[in-house]
């Protein structure tokens, strides 16, 4: 028990964390204090203070702000002690006092990006029962973006995997392996099972009490009053039906009453897997019932196709923008003869000198980023009490794969020349395809260019703007057209991209993204203005 102590001040004080958590069944007691990194307003000390007696042995939480507050509790009555740390705050290490578990960390799936609510693990690139360091790559978590890698924190060596390859949905903060610091302890783990106590916050449903603060000697430990679940202390309040939210907004979605459910969660909690298997379980009876009534009824053959996270995240801010964002559409014609000579003329130099090819949609990309130099009010976002005007020109480019749609970012298009653009836009490309992209590359975008003409010939279509933003620039297929001359007769080909601007009217006028899209087709039509 002591030398568990000693680890825990060890850990508290060398490494940066969010949370420190105590429990103890004996004071019928839970505390915890948060502390963000960096933050000056609070910190965390500990203090160890042994004595002859495990019953008078303490850990004493200080929670410096401008009135310092000690919280004492007798280590003699923990049964854990769980510290979120780490980048990810997701890891927990848990220190037993039970004699059957050494001292183990529950490795939880982190937050690995801003919107991540739930990932899946892609596969393990450890084993159990190898050896791990920081640094090394533990396994490979599919989020709501991309395919990221999961590195180890500490080092150690890896005892159990509890969601193994392929596994799906799970939340932010739930246990998926354990890691213990001796490798004998690793054969302790072979048949654990995660505790009720290390489950995400967000499903935890138990009431905490807390601790009055103190700094006087503590008080000696109450007996534990007997816990009664919400199902028995209210058995008569019918009208009543606890569920977890996803459970009860899929129910509503569904149209399914919640009182034919029985929930399976704790204390009889409607979950989301409730729902799901009684829609499965009707699924399953309506095309019986209805080939019972008519005969030349048949059931269409059909395949669920499970969504991936990227899918899942892009239809749910796609519904966001339609709903909540007023959408209004520019269309222009732009003439692009001299653009098609001057990259013709480019991609002989970058030939000549191993560089990447310059595309169509790399110079439609730094003609927008110019644009937005001299229409700023377009790079812009709506931020309810103000709008938010950014200095930096960072496009997104959408890119399509099997997985979903992707959306990386080109940094300060405005002041890269066409070489580093296509470059980079290769080069994203590629990683978005492989789902290898880092948070870094596709976060922090101010205005976006979806290319349809290119790849698949489309004319003209009107895109989704993609939120914070208030701009998406739609661009169509190059078309050759005859165009009428000065006098009878005479005439002249001339190729056109038709491009059509979405805007949100909140930000942006019609007459601001008419000028926007003037100063655009003034780039596309003297691109040569691009270079100077």
């Amino acid at each position: 028990m002591l030398l568990q102590l000693k680890n825990a001040q060890n850990i508290l004080q060398n490494r940066p964390f969010s949370a420190v958590s105590f429990s103890s069944d004996a004071a019928a007691a839970f505390v915890s204090r948060g502390v963000g990194k960096g933050n000056a307003e609070a910190s965390v000390a500990v203090g160890y203070s042994p004595t002859t007696k495990a019953s008078s042995t303490v850990l004493s939480i200080s929670h410096l702000t401008s009135n310092t507050i000690k919280t004492r509790i007798p280590v003699s009555s923990f049964h854990f002690i769980s510290i979120v740390s780490g980048p990810h705050a997701a890891s927990m290490r848990n220190y037993s006092a039970k004699s059957d578990l050494p001292p183990h960390q529950e490795i939880g799936m982190p937050s690995l990006s801003p919107t991540m609510t739930e990932g899946n693990i892609a596969r393990w690139l450890k084993k159990e029962g190898d050896k791990i360091s920081p640094g090394e790559v533990l396994c490979e978590v599919e989020t709501d973006k991309a395919t990221v890698e999961m590195e180890c924190m500490e080092e150690g060596y890896l005892a159990k995997i509890i969601k193994g390859d392929g596994a799906q949905n799970i939340k932010v903060g739930e246990v998926i392996a354990i890691t213990v610091e001796e490798e004998q302890d690793i054969a302790e783990f072979k048949n654990y099972e995660v505790s009720a106590s290390s489950a995400p916050p967000a499903e935890a449903k138990a009431p905490s009490e807390t601790i009055t603060a103190s700094s006087e000697e503590p008080e000696p430990a109450k007996a534990p009053e007997p816990r009664v679940s919400q199902a028995e202390a209210t058995p008569h309040s019918e009208d009543r039906i606890f569920s977890s939210p996803l459970a009860r907004k899929l129910a509503e979605d569904n149209n399914v009453p919640l009182s034919s459910l029985k929930g399976t969660g704790p204390d009889g909690r409607i979950v989301k897997a409730d729902v799901e298997d009684y829609l499965a379980s009707a699924a399953k009876t309506v095309p019986h019932a209805k080939a019972g009534v008519s005969g030349t009824v048949q059931a269409l053959n059909y395949s669920d196709i499970p969504n991936s996270q990227i899918r899942k995240v892009t239809a749910s801010r796609l519904l966001l923008s339609k709903q909540t964002i007023p959408h209004y559409y520019l269309t222009v014609d732009t003439r692009v003869d001299k653009l098609m000579q001057l990259r013709g003329e480019l991609n002989v130099l970058q030939e000549a000198s191993g560089g990447k090819r310059i595309s169509v949609n790399d110079l439609i990309i730094k003609a927008a980023a110019l644009a937005l130099q001299k229409v700023p009010q377009c790079n812009s976002s709506w931020m309810n009490d103000f709008i938010r005007q950014y200095h930096n020109v960072n496009i997104n480019v959408a890119v399509q794969t099997d997985n979903g749609l992707f959306v990386p970012v080109i940094k300060d298009a405005d002041k890269k020349g066409l070489s580093k653009i296509a470059e980079e836009v290769k080069n994203l490309a590629q990683k978005a395809k492989e789902s290898t992209l880092k948070p870094e590359e596709y976060e922090g975008g101010t205005f976006t260019v979806s290319n349809l003409g290119g790849p698949f010939g489309i004319k003209q279509f009107c895109a989704i703007i993609n939120p914070p933003q208030s701009c998406i620039l739609a661009v169509g297929s190059a078309e050759r057209r005859v165009i009428p001359g000065a006098g009878p007769g005479e005439f002249e080909f001339g190729s056109f991209i038709a491009v059509t601007l979405s805007c949100d009217h909140r930000v942006v006028d019609g007459a601001i993204g008419a000028e926007w899209l003037k100063a655009f087709k003034g780039y596309i039509e003297n691109p040569t203005s691009m270079l100077l």
